[in-house]
């Protein structure tokens, strides 16, 4: 229980969640922020529990980033909407996916696929600098669907990056600058935390109390965050992109391939 933790656990935990509210209202990947903290911080719990917290406290700063930017953005809610749905669904089958088994398998492969997001955004100066959908309204709805199920799923499974991961398909795939593209993501993201938790809530796999509590601190970074994105535009938000995913790609093939060589 939250009341049972060391004051030192818990100010690690709420550190670690303002920073990913930070981080992800900006460009996504809060969660390779807050589930290290959690695993750091609470070795002795089960794997579903910590992802099933994490969700409780993402799903608040994510809320409220979507909010923020859909006052002052245009969303793209052709591939938005149909993105939304069938991340709902994939979320949900996700989270049901790694109560079963382990995640061991993923974790090698996602320094791997951030590798590829930050070479691809390197080489691509101009990439998400101008908002120029290049897909017909029908195939942003279908591509939304499927880039929707695909991250939904992994969200679910594991869901660390998700957000950057959103980010990049709608630059790349259907044309959109990275502040519309953000934005969207955020719409996407909330529906998978949402799918995510009506599983993992019913099943036990959450810690209520200290889920809301490092809501609270989320928030107050999601705040920070997305007001920064707004205020200083596509640009530093693609420079911003480049630095968290080089540190991500550091940080978790440290995680997932150290034990190999230690």
């Amino acid at each position: 229980m939250i009341h049972d933790m060391a004051p030192t656990v818990l100010a690690g935990l709420f550190a670690a969640a303002f920073g990913a509210g930070l981080i992800d209202a900006m460009v996504g990947g809060g969660g390779l922020i807050q589930i290290p903290a959690l695993f750091g911080f609470l070795p002795g719990i089960g794997h579903a529990s910590l992802l099933g917290t994490n969700k409780i406290s993402s799903v608040v700063g994510t809320t409220f980033a979507a909010q923020r930017y859909a006052r002052v953005i245009q969303i793209p809610w052709n591939a938005v909407w149909p993105a939304t749905l069938m991340a709902l669904v994939g979320a949900f089958i996700g989270a049901y996916i790694v109560t079963q088994i382990s995640t061991e398998t993923l974790r090698l492969l996602l320094p791997v696929l951030l590798s590829a997001v930050a070479l691809y955004t390197f080489l691509r100066k101009d990439l998400g600098s101008v908002h120029a959908p290049k897909l017909s309204r029908s195939r942003e709805r279908f591509f939304g669907a499927c880039v929707g199920l695909a991250i939904g799923l992994y969200d679910g499974f594991f869901g660390p990056g998700t957000g950057s991961f959103l980010m990049v398909a709608f630059v790349v795939f259907f044309g959109f600058d990275f502040l519309a593209a953000t934005a969207g993501a955020k719409v996407v993201n909330v529906a998978c935390n949402l799918a995510s938790l009506a599983w993992f809530a019913p099943s036990g796999h959450v810690i209520a109390w200290l889920g809301f509590s490092m809501a609270f601190f989320n928030l107050l970074g999601a705040q920070v965050g997305a007001a920064i994105a707004i205020k200083r535009g596509a640009g530093f938000v693609r420079r911003i992109l480049l630095g968290v995913v080089l540190v991500l790609i550091v940080k978790t093939g440290w995680d997932s391939y150290s034990p190999f060589f230690l």
